[in-house]
């Protein structure tokens, strides 16, 4: 298997701070307190930390669910769900360097703050994690819109032009559905 590229340490900390930020702007668009945000169960890796079935060539992030148990408990009645945000910093990294006016962070901001809309959905049961392909492309579409709702009030610098090139991929769920 081919080496991926995978962010460096000045990266790492563009992405930390992104992610911070998303998860402060998700909560509050969701109007979760802090108690019910650290309730949900989730992690966000890069490539150095993610297994081989974690790594994707495509998505610039995927969400793997596991089942989570806490310690010292056998019943099955304290199993919950454990999301697992997998960025494909490969694939982040190749899309900036075809893209020269998009930057990182406001690219990370927009992949975790999606991502994170659809662990909320997944864990207020708006959505089914096991949906049908369609439901699926009709949750995308449902996600995207939301995402640019979010971060239509964010001023970031470099954010109006990852706004634009995710014009584009609306564009592509449009075509799915009707096809």
């Amino acid at each position: 298997m081919e080496k991926l590229e995978k962010f460096n340490p000045d990266q790492l900390k563009i992405v930390n701070n992104s992610v911070a930020m998303a998860e402060e702007l998700v909560s509050n668009s969701y109007k979760m307190s802090e108690a019910q945000w650290l309730h949900r169960r989730y992690d966000v890796k890069t490539l150095a930390d993610l297994c081989p079935d974690e790594t994707t060539d495509g998505p610039f992030a995927q969400i793997v669910r596991y089942k989570g148990q806490l310690k010292d408990t056998s019943l099955s009645s304290s199993t919950y769900d454990f999301y697992k945000i997998c960025l494909q910093d490969h694939s982040i990294l190749a899309a900036l360097k075809q893209s020269h006016d998009m930057e990182l962070f406001p690219f990370i901001l927009y992949i975790v703050v999606h991502e994170l809309i659809h662990i909320v959905r997944f864990s207020k049961f708006i959505q089914n994690f096991d949906a049908s392909r369609e439901e699926k492309i009709a949750e995308e579409k449902r996600v995207h819109e939301k995402t640019r709702e979010i971060l239509s009030f964010v001023k970031v610098a470099g954010l109006t032009d990852v706004l634009t090139f995710y014009n584009k991929w609306r564009m592509t769920f449009d075509g799915l559905q009707n096809g």
